[in-house]
């Protein structure tokens, strides 16, 4: 014995701690890219209809949506336009302009309080999950990244459904810790537990699938992309473009599961502000049955273009980055332990 720790387990090649840092990089790179998207899309939303108080809207920072609920009278608020906008464009130059650069980034710092951690969740869970159900898979050992990116999702999920109910009554009624540990345990008393996890359902109907496809295609373009490129290591290159590819076919697939979602959240999240029993909001069959009634079947497939627009791009960076970190950390362990074989040597 030498009296050293025993090294933590490792999966390929870095350690968990490793892949949190890796996951959290790519969480806050991705953020950086693709808030000032939604933001200039929530400024042309509110021009066109203005947020009344106690309104909700969806907003994405690139990992997770987010329920905000508008404040009344507050015209300085993020949200809210000023000026006229003629288009996307137009709408980036007058903000930049105006507000300066850094207004592209509002509302970002709150929801990176729950984003981080749920993607270094996600992310490490999955590495995690699929290493050992490759190992004990055998023969369908191609079906892991499948299984671990559906059990990785709904584990990370099941931990942050009940800190988004919670920062939603903190936004929209202003409570203080105290009043709220008080409103969720008069929650809990007359609807038991599971209230802190409403709104759950319809996340997992469309997160859990959009995993499950997203990981399998994923590894299954990298797979292929190396062999063409004649390649054992995968490049930034070809892990950009399957996650892009990947997350593309996965958004579109779950497009109406979102539309429902979405739906959802808006309806709970304006319950919730308005202190109303959350028992109105209609079950996801409802709400798709509605959308179909009022639009038809193209009604589930609302927000094609800007969904794929904005998936796209964040599963790429996302992914791409926390393969470049876990390479660089694998490069360092490796170095690490050649360091004493080579002074042994000498």
């Amino acid at each position: 014995m030498n009296g050293q720790n025993p090294a933590p387990p490792v999966s390929d090649g870095i350690t968990p701690l490793q892949q949190m840092v890796a996951s959290c990089s790519g969480a806050i790179l991705t953020s950086l890219f693709v808030t000032p998207l939604d933001v200039v899309k929530i400024r042309l939303q509110a021009q066109k209809n203005p947020f009344p108080k106690g309104k909700c809207f969806v907003y994405c920072n690139g990992l997770m949506d987010h329920i905000c609920v508008c404040e009344n009278g507050n015209s300085k608020a993020w949200y809210k336009a000023s000026g006229h906008f003629t288009g996307t464009l137009d709408a980036f130059i007058k903000i930049v302009r105006r507000e300066g650069t850094k207004a592209l980034w509002s509302g970002l710092p709150p929801t990176l309080v729950m984003a981080v951690p749920a993607t270094v969740i996600y992310f490490t869970s999955y590495d995690q999950l699929c290493a050992v159900l490759r190992v004990r898979m055998g023969t369908s050992a191609e079906l892991a990244p499948l299984l671990a990116g559906a059990i990785a999702r709904v584990g990370s999920a099941t931990v942050i459904s009940p800190l988004e109910l919670i920062r939603t009554k903190l936004q929209s009624q202003r409570q203080s810790y105290r009043e709220l540990s008080d409103c969720i345990r008069s929650a809990v008393e007359t609807e038991g537990w599971l209230s802190l996890w409403r709104g759950l359902g319809p996340t997992l109907l469309r997160d859990v699938p959009f995993s499950a496809m997203y990981w399998y295609n994923y590894e299954k373009g990298k797979s292929w992309l190396c062999e063409w490129h004649n390649t054992s290591e995968p490049t930034f290159s070809i892990t950009f473009v399957s996650g892009a590819l990947s997350g593309s076919i996965a958004s579109i697939v779950t497009l109406p599961f979102d539309v429902v979602k979405t739906r959802r959240q808006l309806e709970l999240g304006e319950l919730q502000a308005k202190n109303l029993p959350c028992q109105m909001s209609s079950s996801t069959f409802c709400v798709m049955s509605r959308i179909v009634a009022e639009d038809g079947f193209r009604g589930l497939f609302a927000g094609f273009i800007p969904r794929l627009i904005k998936v796209a791009p964040a599963c790429a960076i996302m992914i791409s980055t926390y393969e470049l970190g876990k390479a660089f950390f694998h490069k360092r362990n490796q170095e690490r332990m050649l360091m004493p074989l080579q002074t042994n040597n000498t």
